[in-house]
């Protein structure tokens, strides 16, 4: 049965939240004090905010800021969800040390891209195989296994689902960019 309830939809929460849910949200990334409304709308649900993404963001990944970011940027640009990547744009393009061109190549460059160095290169085909394909060809599965350490394929793969999950919930709650995002370049 169709739910119309305001309670049944992912409409962010507003504080002050329950106990419990202000102690798991009390670890997530704020941004001057600011909890992304996604992370609000997460709220709904204490299972989600405890497995859902916060603990793939932090220093004891295996994959360079810059490949994690550029598996966030490619999952959410392929997944059309101009939210979350336009959060990750504005607040880690720098950091990453992306130039313009290879930010606008998350989105709409392809592997290939002279923009990326091999690594990287390979980095945006494996996850255009995971997200589009559900796998990785042979060629690719290959050179993805000879450049990626086990540990960094599972956290890329791990990254894949999250990200991709981060993006349907962001788009099923129709979140409107955050006012310091970074536009969503059009067309993929």
């Amino acid at each position: 049965m169709p739910a119309d309830d305001a309670a049944n939809s992912l409409t962010p929460l507003k504080p002050p939240f329950d106990p419990e849910i202000a102690e798991i949200l009390a670890l997530y990334p704020q941004r001057n004090g600011y909890l992304l409304s996604l992370f609000r709308s997460f709220a709904h649900s204490k299972r989600f905010l405890q497995k859902g993404v916060p603990n793939l963001l932090d220093q004891e990944s295996p994959l360079s800021l810059r490949q994690r970011e550029i598996v966030i940027l490619r999952v959410c640009a392929l997944r059309d969800c101009a939210y979350e990547w336009g959060v990750h744009a504005a607040i880690f393009a720098g950091a990453a040390r992306f130039t313009a061109t290879q930010i606008a190549a998350t989105r709409r460059g392809a592997p290939d891209d002279p923009a990326w160095a091999p690594d990287e290169a390979l980095l945006i085909e494996a996850v255009d195989g995971f997200i589009q394909e559900g796998g990785l060809g042979e060629a690719v599965k290959a050179r993805f296994q000879a450049v990626f350490t086990a540990e960094e394929q599972l956290e890329i793969i791990a990254l894949c689902g999250a990200y991709q999950t981060v993006s349907l919930v962001a788009r099923l709650a129709a979140r409107p960019p955050e006012p310091f995002a970074a536009p969503f370049p059009e067309g993929a």
